[in-house]
């Protein structure tokens, strides 16, 4: 990876190849980039590679980081549904469009680093922020779009428009990749990106609008689907009993409680926990058994009074296949494999909690 500026003095020597009016639309607020020819500087202010920069980011496989973030986002599912997946996914697109471009400024590595940041704030249900991070290799460009942008943002009818979400989201990911272009002297390429944002901008506009504020009536009875933990987020490493439970699962497990208590049409509840292929089986169906039990207890014990049924099954039913050979790396593959999922019967489904011979079978395991 190149970390000198010296290509950009070059790059700066060509600018006038680049129309200067087209510099000037972009209102570029980092003066350093302004600079031309040789005379450009070579600093931390004009965006050299510090030591820092290059211990968080030298080290990063692409291809290999890449393709295992969008695994792991593909695997939340409607979880991913929101402004922090939408802008996980955009990060991933302009690192991987950047890649089709050779660019080897640093710029796929920072994009990349925000999109895993993103996923795992969203498997944990912690560390979220709407904040727009400052990258070493892009500039600050037209401000008054920003600005249109973060009235999107601001809405109160933001929260509730997922579609606007999306638009907002890809479309700060956008300036800030319009502002590395600028930053390495591209301006026509960043103008381009500019223009996309532009021209999306009224449909910001019209699906805020096609959103309402919230009214009040009667409350819609909570329909219940197939729930999944994953175990990551709900329970510490190697930790199956409550004590051992991550805030953020007792958060799930605690609104679950809330919704069961509003469902009239629930008559039971299934509760299966699996784990990853690492490990024995005995031990790998010891551990999904007593999380789906640690799970099982939680709920009756926030006063759930249907029958429910728990059961570990191992490394059963995969969601996921891996073949990484660096063991932390395989580890983080085959997270969604660790999870509890929770099923429910309703009405006269006349669907069993569990049939009998898993329930000797759970019986035994205990």
């Amino acid at each position: 990876m190149k970390y000198s500026l010296i290509a950009i003095a070059f790059a700066a020597m060509l600018a006038g190849c680049s129309s200067s009016a087209t510099r000037d639309r972009l209102q570029i607020q980092d003066p350093t980039v302004l600079q031309d020819g040789f005379s450009t500087t070579q600093s931390q202010a004009a965006g050299a590679a510090t030591p820092q920069w290059i211990e968080t980011y030298g080290g990063i496989k692409n291809n290999a980081l890449m393709d295992a973030v969008q695994r792991r986002l593909q695997a939340l599912g409607e979880q991913k549904k929101n402004y922090f997946g939408d802008k996980a996914q955009c990060w991933l697109n302009a690192a991987s469009a950047e890649r089709y471009s050779r660019d080897n400024w640093g710029f796929i590595e920072e994009a990349l680093v925000q999109a895993n940041r993103l996923t795992t704030a969203l498997e944990s249900g912690q560390g979220l922020s709407v904040d727009n991070p400052e990258l070493r290799t892009a500039s600050v460009i037209r401000p008054d779009l920003w600005k249109r942008i973060l009235e999107v943002k601001t809405s109160p009818l933001f929260p509730q428009c997922q579609e606007a979400q999306r638009l907002t989201a890809c479309s700060e990911v956008e300036m800030i990749h319009a502002g590395h272009e600028a930053w390495t002297r591209n301006f026509d390429q960043s103008q381009r990106l500019v223009d996309g944002v532009e021209k999306g901008l009224p449909g910001m506009g019209a699906a805020l609008a096609a959103c309402t504020p919230p009214t009040a009536t009667t409350p819609v009875p909570v329909m219940l689907k197939k729930m999944t933990l994953q175990a990551d987020a709900t329970f510490k490493f190697d930790r199956s009993d409550s004590g051992g439970m991550q805030p953020a699962g007792k958060a799930k497990l605690d609104q679950l409680v809330r919704d069961l208590k509003q469902a009239d049409d629930v008559t039971g509840i299934r509760i299966e926990g699996y784990t990853d292929r690492l490990g024995s089986d005995s031990y790998n169906r010891q551990l999904s058994a007593k999380r789906a039990e640690t799970v099982k207890r939680y709920l009756q014990n926030g006063g759930v009074t249907v029958p429910i049924g728990s059961r570990g099954r191992g490394k059963e039913n995969p969601v996921v296949e891996c073949s990484e050979r660096n063991r932390e790396a395989l580890i983080d593959c085959l997270a969604p494999n660790r999870r509890v999922e929770l099923e429910f019967a309703r009405g006269d489904a006349q669907k069993p909690v569990l049939s009998k011979s898993t329930q000797m079978q759970n019986q035994q395991e205990q």
